[in-house]
């Protein structure tokens, strides 16, 4: 039963996540809340590294979660169910596209998805700055306010910032350069 909940969980996901692997933090967060295979902080972790892992975000997410909930065979399942719809949408509109290139409905249709994509990818956005920046449930229980900070991660944040902003040099490296030395800062401050 749990593969098939995977299945479904994650083939909602990619029915509806229009505008990339970002857009399905916001059905994951709604699916940590709802089926409880992962708490917040663990999908913080998997973002981290589905980020920094080759492959799409969303993939590589679908693939942590069937692995964590249902082993290799949750794995396999969460990620079939996330790319089928969009497989079976991309072979609809290979079969059509042709006859409606120049149609002025799908044009519009097409127009009118790029604000649903910008909105799902700016929720994915805040909820990152959320599960990485505040510790709410630390707050939850001692109500103590610097207790909903995440201090050193707020301090990574901002050098990050002031580095990759005001210093020139630091502009022309590579993400994967940041990818790794966020890493490693994680490690050695135990993030």
């Amino acid at each position: 039963m749990i593969l098939l909940t995977l299945f479904w969980e994650f083939f909602k996901t990619g029915l509806f996540s229009v505008g990339g692997g970002m857009a399905t933090l916001p059905f994951l967060y709604r699916m940590s809340a709802t089926q409880g295979w992962f708490t917040t902080e663990q999908l913080a972790d998997m973002i981290a590294v589905s980020e920094s892992t080759p492959g799409p975000i969303g993939v590589n997410m679908a693939t942590y979660v069937g692995f964590t909930t249902a082993g290799i065979p949750g794995s396999i399942i969460a990620t079939i169910g996330l790319v089928t719809p969009s497989v079976i949408v991309i072979l609809i509109i290979a079969r059509i596209l042709e006859k409606f290139r120049t149609n002025k409905y799908v044009d519009s249709a097409f127009y009118g998805l790029r604000p649903c994509s910008v909105g799902l990818i700016a929720a994915a956005g805040l909820l990152v700055v959320k599960i990485a920046l505040f510790t709410l449930d630390r707050y939850a229980e001692t109500h103590v306010l610097l207790d909903a900070l995440n201090l050193k991660a707020i301090l990574l944040a901002v050098v990050l910032l002031v580095l990759t902003r005001g210093v020139k040099a630091v502009k022309k490296l590579h993400p994967i350069f940041f990818i790794l030395a966020s890493a490693l800062v994680g490690i050695l401050f135990k993030f």
